[in-house]
């Protein structure tokens, strides 16, 4: 069997980071062409209906189908906009420096 048949096992990482420093990862075995979908379900971890994904930082569908070695990680919920949260800490860091 080569490495793109179907039958062949690949090594998939589940990543996900429920907060700030806090990681969980999760190594698992899956039958070659398994989709993003059927890895979240064999990892066993509730997740929301509507969650985000990606593998290897770009986003994908549930649909996706993994290779061996890929890392699919779980993106959480923004709690606050990224250009907020830097105006944030401008106005902060500003009001702190000024004589």
């Amino acid at each position: 069997m080569g490495p793109g048949d179907a039958a062949a096992t690949i090594r998939v990482e589940i990543v996900f980071s429920p907060g700030p420093g806090q990681v969980q990862r999760l190594t698992l075995d899956l039958p070659g062409g398994s989709s993003v979908a059927q890895a979240l379900a064999r990892s066993g971890w509730a997740l929301p209906a509507e969650v985000r994904v990606g593998v290897w930082g770009r986003p994908c569908g549930l649909d996706n189908k993994l290779r061996d070695r890929d890392r699919v990680e779980i993106y959480r919920p923004l709690r606050v906009d990224p250009k907020e949260a830097r105006r944030q800490r401008y106005r902060s860091h500003r009001a702190t420096t000024k004589p």
